[in-house]
């Protein structure tokens, strides 16, 4: 398992992603080898996820150097030192050590996840360097071309290398996961000579842990905290239209400081969030608050009258990793998205129809409206218990585990 994202790092959704199959594969009857960079890549680390990866799991740690912090001169890099991300240098150790891995162990299968490119860099040479089966997992898209004007990646330089990339994994892995039927949708437009039999999906999830305590909250509070825990893009989770729609309610003498509280918990972007609550008037309703330890994090979602989730139009083939676990937490949802987006969708599966367009502050508007008095009335629609069960880690764990099974299989057919 060739992954970036994975403790000690502090922060990200796709630490969770990686730590959850390493944690749950053993009780599917796979044995995970991990192969992620050394702590010194990690600007932000942190020990509190350390103990969850269990025994069971054998973790091998090789150096990889940031260009922007371990090879920069008055802040100042070779543009190809950070190709196909600031971690290429980690192909350098990890490759070896990889091979000595697999000559250790006798794998009987890859698995790389992006981001970030270089984890599927390593994953593509010890494919090609010991004839293993190899899945590639898509946790986010490498290539987004639906906007011509604005595709992804923008520079044309790391565009025609995540191609590149995306090329190889269409011609030498076994399979490709996406996280979302929208991803695979485009992967299949993008990689047309690839079988459709070669795409699965494996949706991320949450893990039990950290949920103890069930729904218990203190007493019943005047003001209704909303809550949005996690980052907050300027372009995939513009809230400004959301803002704007707080500004009006709080001209009309609908939402006040005494009845409403709005907290963006590790948004990523506190400068700019901040300068926007300025501009819309809005700093007595909405709070700004710092990363914290992930069970912290459970906890105060468990904690809040209600959970906040935005994503924009531009990401209708994603679906926000915090999706699941706000699920599992069964507090009231407010969804601001786009109605024809996989988050959309995902939620109405569940049962869950409060939800609002985040283009539009008109819209933010009625669904905050009618979204504060369902959840006040204790109406608001949650997951059955059916449904969340069907997304926890063990479940994608078991999902991976039959993959892992029919690609290894193939290789010895």
């Amino acid at each position: 398992m060739v992954a970036y994202h994975f403790p000690p790092l502090a922060g990200g959704s796709g630490i969770l992603r990686t730590l959850g199959f390493a944690r749950h594969l053993p009780d599917c009857g796979w044995q995970p080898l991990v192969l992620s960079p050394a702590p010194l890549a990690y600007a932000q680390r942190g020990d509190a996820q350390l103990a969850q990866i269990g025994a069971q799991a054998t973790v091998r740690r090789t150096l990889a150097l940031d260009a922007a912090r371990h090879l920069a001169i008055a802040g100042r890099y070779p543009r190809c030192l950070a190709l196909p991300d600031r971690w290429s240098s980690w192909w350098l150790s990890a490759v070896p050590v990889g091979l000595r891995m697999i000559r250790e162990y006798r794998p009987d299968a890859i698995w790389s996840t992006y981001p970030i490119a270089t984890a599927h860099l390593i994953a593509l040479t010890l494919q090609k360097l010991s004839g293993l089966p190899w899945i590639a997992d898509q946790r986010d898209p490498m290539l987004d071309d639906s906007d011509p004007l604005a595709p992804y990646p923008s520079e044309a330089r790391l565009h025609r290398m995540h191609a590149w990339i995306e090329q190889r994994i269409a011609a030498r892995s076994a399979a490709i996961v996406c996280t979302t039927p929208g991803a695979i949708d485009a992967h299949r437009h993008r990689l047309a000579q690839v079988g459709r039999e070669r795409f699965h999906l494996i949706e991320n999830g949450y893990d039990e842990d950290g949920h103890d305590g069930g729904h218990a909250r203190a007493g019943h509070r005047s003001r209704f905290l909303l809550l949005h825990s996690g980052v907050i893009y300027p372009s995939e989770r513009d809230p400004q239209a959301l803002f704007e729609a707080l500004a009006k309610l709080r001209h009309d003498g609908v939402l006040h400081a005494r009845n409403f509280q709005l907290v963006l918990r590790a948004t990523g972007h506190d400068a700019w969030l901040a300068s926007l609550l300025v501009k819309y008037g809005i700093l007595d309703l909405v709070r700004l608050e710092p990363l914290q330890p992930h069970g912290a994090a459970l906890q105060e979602m468990l904690a809040a009258d209600g959970l906040l989730l935005l994503q924009a139009a531009n990401c209708n083939a994603q679906i926000p990793a915090k999706l699941y676990e706000y699920l599992r937490c069964r507090r009231p949802i407010l969804a601001l998205t786009d109605l024809a987006g996989d988050s959309a969708a995902k939620l109405r599966h569940c049962g869950i129809d409060t939800i609002g367009q985040l283009a539009s502050s008109a819209d933010c508007a009625r669904a905050l409206l009618r979204f504060l008095e369902l959840a006040r009335q204790g109406r608001a629609p949650l997951a059955s218990p059916t449904a969340i069960a069907l997304q926890s880690r063990q479940a994608r764990s078991n999902t991976l585990a039959d993959l892992l099974d029919q690609v290894s299989h193939r290789r010895t057919a």
